[in-house]
């Protein structure tokens, strides 16, 4: 019996003490929420914003803490996340999905205090600001390489959503691979879903059916390097190094890299120093880069790719830079280089791509 009130009586003292210690401790600390569209696993889009969080968790070490909220949907799905996320004291929420910002700018306005990051969006409010990174930089360099290594001049692209984002990167890899082989063609196949490993498999092997050597992809999953892998013909893997998933077929990736972004926006938190203003970064700023090049390439061809990134680095090679035609004919741009606004809204595909946008996107 003594025993037994002895125990109560402390169990009691530690939930008091809880109760009084541990809102101090959690105030002393920000709370940084992530919402994903897909899961985590062990690549791809969200994979690598999941490593971008573990990063900022190690840099900023007790001064943040995290959590993440994987495949959570488009729409009122995220909405729902998104407040439930507020309400329990998360003081930044990064919404890590281009569907997830009218959700973001609605739940955002109800709750004023907390501070809301948006990926690839383009409306931003007092409380929430939007970042995005110049994938297509990435991806003219992937489609360079293409051009120089494919032997039937033809390329397989596993395309999501028709949003800028995506067209952009169609089209820089297309202007990439012509300026390597200027007969060279990018087929594409439009999924219209994020993340569905089965039917990115599918659309994989139709592009290899239709005489595609080389594929790329801007979907959440594994699947098209699988695919490529198995069926013996290269690929540039997207988001992340995909080397494990296809260590023959994998000619380099464009990987995302947001560890260092994340830390800055947490500690402008921290400091009351955060602003919405909207981030666009490239390969300079270290968001987006050509890596895990495989080690079989030719040491000339990875010379003529080091070039050409120095190029965009610097700013002396503009990817969109005229002469531009698109692929029914007409000439979009007979001088000069797209400035950002003619970039961020892209509508169009380059010569070179077979395929359509779907009218929604026009």
């Amino acid at each position: 019996m003594h025993k037994n009130l002895k125990r109560t009586l402390w169990a009691a003292l530690v939930c008091t003490s809880s109760a009084v210690i541990a809102p101090q401790a959690r105030a002393a600390a920000l709370q940084a929420c992530f919402l994903y569209p897909s899961p985590v696993g062990q690549a791809g889009w969200s994979y690598q914003h999941d490593q971008g969080r573990q990063a900022m968790q190690q840099a900023l070490g007790g001064q943040v803490s995290t959590r993440f909220v994987e495949a959570v949907a488009e729409g009122a799905d995220s909405e729902r996340v998104m407040r439930d996320l507020a309400s329990q004291g998360c003081g930044l929420i990064f919404a890590a999905s281009f569907g997830y910002l009218e959700p973001a700018l609605r739940v955002a306005a109800d709750f004023p205090q907390v501070k809301f990051e948006h990926a690839g969006g383009y409306k931003t409010a007092a409380n929430l600001n939007t970042y995005n990174a110049r994938y297509y930089e990435g991806r003219w360099l992937a489609g360079f390489l293409a051009g120089r290594h494919s032997k039937t001049g033809i390329a397989g692209y596993v395309a999501g959503f028709p949003v800028p984002e995506v067209v952009q990167g169609i089209n820089a890899f297309a202007l990439g691979m012509r300026a390597a082989n200027p007969k060279a063609e990018v087929k594409l196949v439009w999924l219209n879903t994020w993340f569905d490993p089965a039917r990115e498999r599918e659309a994989a092997l139709t592009l290899i059916n239709q005489g595609a050597d080389v594929l790329t992809n801007h979907s959440g999953s594994a699947a098209v390097p699988q695919a490529a892998e198995e069926k013996g013909v290269s690929v540039i893997g997207y988001t992340s190094d995909m080397s494990k998933f296809a260590p023959k077929a994998q000619l380099a990736a464009v990987t995302h890299h947001w560890g260092g972004y994340y830390t800055q926006v947490a500690q402008a938190v921290m400091a009351g120093q955060w602003t919405p203003k909207p981030v666009w970064g490239g390969m300079k700023d270290g968001l987006v880069q050509l890596s895990a090049l495989n080690p079989a390439l030719p040491a000339a061809l990875k010379r003529e790719v080091e070039a050409r990134r120095q190029a965009i680095v610097r700013g002396s090679f503009k990817p969109f830079a005229a002469p531009l035609v698109d692929n029914t004919g007409k000439t979009r741009l007979a001088q000069g280089a797209l400035d950002d606004a003619q970039i961020a809204g892209m509508d169009w595909l380059v010569q070179g791509v077979t395929g359509t946008l779907p009218a929604a996107a026009r």
